[in-house]
């Protein structure tokens, strides 16, 4: 059968491109979204973060910069002797644990 193409298909397929390409600029990395897993538990310090991911430090700041800039994490700094800093969701990150919840459930039918 020869079917025409919906002609809201490709602006549909541009919205949600659009929406994707979004998305990724403001996770960034594969890391951003183990970094929301593991906040997804409860706020923690940097240590506990790269022990749990077994991330270089680096790797480890630059995620946590790139969410607190936009939004989806809130850093604490706490003066003691050495300085603490705590790491926890934002309204706007606990915002995604359903699509994180979707991830699974994808992951759980197609890949486990």
């Amino acid at each position: 059968m020869n079917e025409k193409p919906d002609p809201g298909y490709k602006t549909y397929d541009a919205v949600c491109l659009r929406s994707i390409r979004n998305v990724i600029d403001v996770f960034g990395g594969k890391w951003a979204f183990l970094v929301l897993e593991q906040l997804h538990i409860g706020t923690m310090r940097f240590s506990e973060l790269e022990k749990a991911l077994d991330i270089s430090t680096k790797s480890l700041t630059d995620t946590l910069r790139n969410l607190e800039r936009n939004g989806i994490i809130r850093r604490e700094v706490i003066p003691t002797v050495p300085v603490t800093v705590k790491y926890s969701l934002t309204e706007k990150g606990r915002d995604f644990d359903s699509v994180l919840l979707a991830m699974k459930d994808w992951s759980g039918k197609w890949i486990s």
